[in-house]
């Protein structure tokens, strides 16, 4: 018993230096933060009116399934990320192709073939032609709506996404303590080394790691847009962008490819894969329990209120 609350004492005291809180509040502009809310959750952007960004991203930021559906009903091709804390990531899209919103916007959803399907010039007219954005627009930026602006303020309104205050955020603060089940889920992920991928402040998405780096990792069913497509280099093949694990267990299902159903499975194969470990079955419900900790508040800009 001595042992495990001097174990508990240096977890703590790891935490501190490894991981970091969301902060509570972050500044913004309203004007703007509302015309990107107003955009994010408006059909107008598909090709047929018929998605939203939200379409993808309405449930903690993604969508709960293993490939999102795109307008004319056309299936994603990988797995979606949340955009629920982005603004802490290292880079955007799975294989960090995109080093800023406003890019990852542009060339992402807005134009592929299986999500938005549209183009700068219809996205443009259409918002010129709508009295509501008119309005909007000059409220926001004193001038007509045009396609840049549309792109700001939609990143600008992704990065007040973030969700504070989560149990494990009130513990990195000193507020309160983990329960033992927690703790003991968290001083699993520290010993098994799952830390070493996902930390700081989003607990991921601050490095690139290849999924199998201990046991390959096979799915033969399709050739997924990793690290390797952008850098060239042999090396990163099957290497991805570590995701967050904030608020994961709202977010199934996981991985790039969508493989694993729910978070018990996520843990067993990524130990499996990225450790050599196979992890006993308490083992598995600790780490969960504390992976749980992580869940917090959602972004209060989503509603405006």
């Amino acid at each position: 018993m001595k042992l495990f609350y001097l174990l508990i004492f240096f977890s703590y005291c790891y935490a501190q230096g490894i991981y970091k809180p969301l902060p509570e509040h972050i500044e913004y502009d309203k004007k703007i933060i509302d015309l990107g809310r107003e955009l994010f959750f408006d059909t107008i952007l598909s090709d047929n009116n018929d998605i939203s960004c939200a379409s993808c991203h309405g449930i903690y930021g993604a969508d709960n399934k293993i490939f999102s559906i795109g307008t004319d009903n056309k299936i994603g091709n990988i797995n979606t990320p949340t955009v629920f804390n982005l603004i802490y990531n290292i880079n955007f899209f799975w294989n960090g192709r995109e080093d800023n919103l406003t890019s990852q916007i542009a060339n992402g959803p807005l134009i592929a073939e299986h999500e938005m399907a549209n183009d700068k010039k219809t996205i443009e007219q259409r918002l010129k032609y709508s009295k509501k954005y008119k309005q909007l627009f000059q409220s926001a930026y004193g001038k007509e709506p045009s396609f840049d602006n549309m792109l700001h303020a939609i990143a600008e309104f992704e990065k007040t996404l973030i969700t504070p205050n989560s149990k494990f955020d009130k513990y990195l603060r000193g507020e309160i303590k983990l329960s033992k089940k927690e703790q003991k889920g968290l001083i699993l992920f520290e010993s098994y080394g799952c830390v070493s991928c996902h930390n700081g402040i989003n607990l991921g998405s601050n490095s690139y790691q290849k999924y199998g780096a201990v046991i390959e990792y096979k799915n033969e069913h399709k050739q997924w847009d990793d690290r390797y497509k952008v850098t060239k280099d042999p090396n990163d093949i099957d290497v991805f962008k570590v995701p967050s694990l904030r608020n994961i267990q709202m977010t199934p299902p996981y991985f790039h490819d969508g493989s694993a159903n729910n978070l018990k499975n996520a843990i067993y194969s990524m130990a499996y894969h990225n450790t050599g470990a196979l992890l006993e079955e308490d083992e598995v419900e600790y780490i969960e329990s504390f992976l749980k900790t992580l869940t917090g508040e959602l972004p209060k800009t989503l509603t405006g209120k």
